[in-house]
């Protein structure tokens, strides 16, 4: 994890964060005067300079599981997905800045009622209470609003409950995310608002754990992996569901009546579980439910409901449904994990790492690259996470796509558009993934032999 943060951080332009700061970052521990700047183009990329901190979380969680219990917490399939859709998240960041940023920037120009001083550690606390509670009521509103939920489902989406899951996060999500922050632009600087909302999601990662227990008196105030346990429940515990929105602070929950305390052991995942691990259909599949239902529901009234009441909402219900309507839980389910060879395995876990070279590579260095290999670059990582989510379900026309994908590379890498971290693994690289076009072409070639012979 040293050796990918020294590799990261030389590469970026703005100012970048201490070993220190990066550690004290993941937990909301940096102080107003090391972070307050006069100009938001001043402020650090924290999130994306956070992806040792990522690793190297995710591999003391590893470490402490298999020493505690003798096994890992992260199955390949399902860590794969959590840590492909946080690629597929920030991947339009990659463009633009945020809708939250830009959003929030445009009410602080044109209409701000007053301006706080950004250097004032006042201004830093109130921002910290702000974007907190921003974000309780759009994390309680994306539970409650189907065509919110949509997008927010995809975080809920896996089985498991590890620091991988924390990366599971909606491409769609900040569509409709911004607005809840727009009141603070009135006299918060832009500034202070881009430090806060990066904290708040970076303090979110380390709950999402198994291995820590009650905090005891820390209970009481902030977020905790206790109190975000209850808030993955599928259902088994009916009191659960829809409890404990908070980001960084329980306290919001206490307050509007949404806290529950940890009790029995949780079951993660989906109250309808998709079964799939295939990226795109994880993103995007409650979207087509919702667009089904909606033709599929008579009256102009009721169809608008479909859309804006709670996911669990048919007509005759109440706003967000019932309980009891929930599919019954006995405890004795297990996480959707169908058979794959290990040699499977660890092909994709391969690929997987070398894309995410690439994808360090692009975001660490984008300011220096081409319109056409930026592109190209950022079009090979979706063809890629579409591709190895299509391995990972087996189906019948991934051998197909991965061959293509493979192809694509050994062009994209030859013509300078695609390029991995390390320099010197560039020719192995090639090695591998032509090794792989061989392979999956011969694949591709006897599924389409096989289908002729059932065709004749």
């Amino acid at each position: 994890a040293y050796c990918i943060y020294t590799a990261t951080m030389a590469l970026y332009e703005k100012p970048v964060v201490s070993v220190s700061q990066g550690i004290r970052m993941m937990f909301y521990l940096m102080t107003p005067n090391e972070t307050s700047f006069a100009q938001n183009d001043e402020v650090p990329e924290y999130v994306q300079q956070a992806t040792p901190f990522f690793v190297g979380m995710i591999l003391l969680e590893l470490f402490v599981s298999w020493a505690k219990n003798g096994w890992l917490v992260i199955r390949i399939n399902d860590g794969v997905t959590s840590v492909s859709a946080g690629m597929l998240s920030m991947i339009p960041k990659l463009f633009v800045r945020s809708l939250e940023l830009c959003s929030y920037i445009y009410v602080w120009d044109s209409y701000r009622l007053l301006e706080l001083p950004w250097d004032s550690p006042w201004t830093w606390w109130l921002a910290f209470l702000g974007v907190d509670f921003g974000y309780y009521w759009l994390h309680r509103f994306s539970h409650e609003v189907n065509i919110m939920w949509a997008a927010h489902q995809v975080h809920h989406s896996s089985e498991d409950y590890n620091l991988s899951t924390a990366l599971r996060q909606s491409l769609t999500q900040q569509c409709t995310s911004w607005v809840f922050y727009l009141p603070m632009a009135l006299a918060i600087p832009p500034s202070v608002f881009a430090v806060h909302i990066q904290f708040n999601l970076l303090y979110q990662f380390w709950i999402h754990t198994e291995l820590v227990s009650n905090l005891g008196p820390v209970e009481l105030i902030m977020n905790t992996p206790s109190h975000h346990r209850v808030h993955h429940d599928t259902g088994r515990n009916p009191y659960c569901i829809d409890k404990n929105y908070g980001g960084t602070l329980i306290i919001w929950d206490r307050l509007f009546g949404t806290f529950a305390p940890e009790g029995e052991k949780v079951l993660y995942g989906l109250t309808h579980p998709i079964n799939s691990f295939e990226l795109l259909w994880v993103q995007f599949h409650h979207y087509l439910y919702i667009w089904d239902s909606f033709w599929n529901t008579p009256g102009v009234t009721n169809k608008l409901s479909v859309v804006f009441k709670g996911p669990g909402w048919t007509p005759g219900k109440p706003r967000l449904g019932l309980h009891e309507d929930l599919p019954e839980i006995t405890g004795k389910e297990i996480p959707h994990n169908p058979a794959w060879p290990a040699a499977l395995q660890a092909y994709v876990f391969t690929h997987f790492i070398v894309l995410m070279g690439i994808y360090n590579e692009i975001v660490a260095t984008k300011a220096d690259l081409s319109q056409i290999t930026f592109l190209m670059t950022t079009g090979f990582i979706l063809l890629t996470l579409t591709s190895l989510g299509f391995l990972i379900d087996q189906r019948p026309n991934a051998a197909m796509l991965e061959s293509v994908r493979c192809c694509v590379f050994l062009a994209f890498h030859r013509l300078g558009h695609v390029k991995t971290m390390v320099l010197a693994l560039a020719v192995p690289t090639e090695v591998f993934f032509l090794l792989s076009v061989v392979y999956w072409g011969l694949k591709t070639l006897c599924i389409l032999a096989g289908n002729e012979k059932k065709h004749q």
